[in-house]
């Protein structure tokens, strides 16, 4: 979940914000509609969160709750792909010179011969 710290200064700071721009009559009656506001959004979240667990089912519920939010963050999705491309870079080599010279010295100038393909068949009464 969302972690938002907010200390003395920044609630003072938003206090006189909102009563700079609503009024001190509207204030508390906006306070009460955001905090019914956020209590519904906790509730969707809560909800939807629910119903994806049981959806899942108790093999995937796990997962689930070892999954973090940051490990969705596209650095970090990168990162992960890069350590499981690591280990391929190593398969993937060049090859020394004395093993290409080896491999080259087989190749001849000779093409290789052309293979010929049966001619389609051919309805004359279809075109």
């Amino acid at each position: 979940m969302l972690d938002f710290n907010l200390g003395f200064p920044e609630l003072v700071t938003l206090a006189v914000i909102g009563v700079l721009l609503f009024g001190p009559e509207k204030l508390p009656e906006l306070a009460r509609k955001a905090a019914r506001l956020l209590n519904y959004l906790r509730g969707v979240a809560n909800n939807a969160t629910s119903q994806l667990r049981d959806e899942l089912g108790p093999e995937l519920t796990a997962d689930l709750e070892k999954l973090n939010i940051s490990d969705l963050h596209p650095k970090a999705l990168v990162g992960q792909v890069l350590a499981e491309i690591e280990p391929a870079k190593d398969a993937l080599t060049i090859a020394p010179a004395a093993t290409v010279a080896s491999v080259s010295s087989e190749v001849t100038d000779k093409p290789a011969p052309a293979v010929k393909l049966p001619e389609p068949a051919y309805d004359s009464e279809a075109t």
